[in-house]
């Protein structure tokens, strides 16, 4: 017995086969990947083509229809200018006639009022200098109210 068959090996002999045979699967797989990626790649530029030319077609019916707008409202303002006569002339034979009103004001409550006189409010509130009550001992009064005028 020698002592290479009593010695095993945990990993297994790194063999060139063996990685040439790993490479060449990975490669096939790539190969298969980059077909399938051309093949969407192509489904995607059909489906952008259709969808330009969807949009071309709503942009020429979208264009179509505003100048058809433009044309009724060019239409629509002709015939009120046509129509406006015909309607001030009915609005004027079918108006509704109301006499003025009159207000009776001989009631004390309903007469008209007079200007009324400050001039009493104006010698009691005299206007003075302008203080700064910041540090008045009027500051703290909430009810101070100034003092008649002499």
């Amino acid at each position: 017995m020698s002592f290479s068959s009593l010695i095993s090996r945990s990993k297994p002999k790194h063999r060139a086969v063996d990685k040439v045979a790993e490479l060449e699967a990975e490669n096939e797989a790539l190969v298969r990947q980059v077909l399938g990626a051309m093949e969407y790649i192509g489904q995607l530029e059909l489906v952008n083509a259709c969808l330009t030319d969807t949009a071309r077609k709503v942009t020429e019916q979208r264009d179509a229809a505003w100048g058809e707008r433009d044309g009724f409202q060019r239409e629509l303002v002709a015939s009120r200018a046509l129509l406006a006569p015909f309607l001030a002339a009915e609005a004027n034979a079918n108006a509704i006639t109301v006499p003025a009103s009159v207000r009776d004001t001989t009631a004390f409550e309903d007469q008209a009022t007079a200007p009324i006189d400050v001039s009493d409010f104006r010698t009691r509130f005299t206007v003075g200098p302008v203080v700064s009550l910041h540090h008045s001992p009027q500051a703290a009064d909430p009810t101070h109210i100034p003092a008649q005028a002499a």
